[in-house]
This record gives structure tokens, C-alpha cells and sequence, in this order.
């Protein structure tokens, strides 16, 4: 008697290039502190605790980082945001 056997393609992940939209970085400076800066990328990023203290980590260290991508509109209105409590942020 003949056994079918069935063969399973194993799961791939396929990474794909995609327009992430308009970046917004935020700039380190020496007034504003962590938890200033961390409760502003909660409160206007959306970011999870982790997501912003990381942030605002690699902001610290390496002078700036993208806090947030998507859509132009919506980034503008983000950075205008951060810059009404007197973070340093710029759209690119």
C-alpha cells in the first residue's frame, strides 16, 4: 500500500523595500530631561515606554534619531508638536 506524504514548504520571511513616508527626527539638546523628552514621544508618537526611553536613548548618544515615520500631514503635524514642548524635531 502506497503513503501519501505530504510536503510542507517551510515559512519564509520576505522582506520587501517600502516608502516609509516622511521621517521625523528629533535633535538631542542640553535643556530638556528623559522623562521630558520620553512622556512627549508617549503623549504625541504614540510610543509604548520602552519605545520612547530607547529613543531617547539613541537620541542622547548619537545626537538624533527617527522617532516616527508615515504619512507627510500627519509627520508635520507630529514635529510641530514636539516643537510646541520645545524639543528640537525637523520633518525630512
Amino acid at each position: 500500500m502506497l503513503k501519501e506524504i505530504t510536503k510542507k514548504e517551510p515559512e519564509v520571511d520576505i522582506l520587501e523595500l517600502t516608502d516609509e513616508g516622511v521621517k521625523v527626527i528629533l535633535y538631542n539638546d542640553d535643556v530638556n530631561t528623559f522623562d521630558w523628552v520620553i512622556n512627549c514621544l508617549i503623549e504625541i508618537c504614540e510610543h509604548e515606554y520602552l519605545q520612547a526611553e530607547q529613543c531617547a536613548m539613541l537620541v542622547h548618544f548619537k545626537g538624533k534619531a527617527v522617532v516616527k515615520t508615515g504619512d507627510e500631514e500627519k509627520m508635520k503635524s507630529i514635529c510641530q508638536a514636539l516643537c510646541d514642548r520645545q524639543l528640537s524635531a525637523v520633518v525630512d
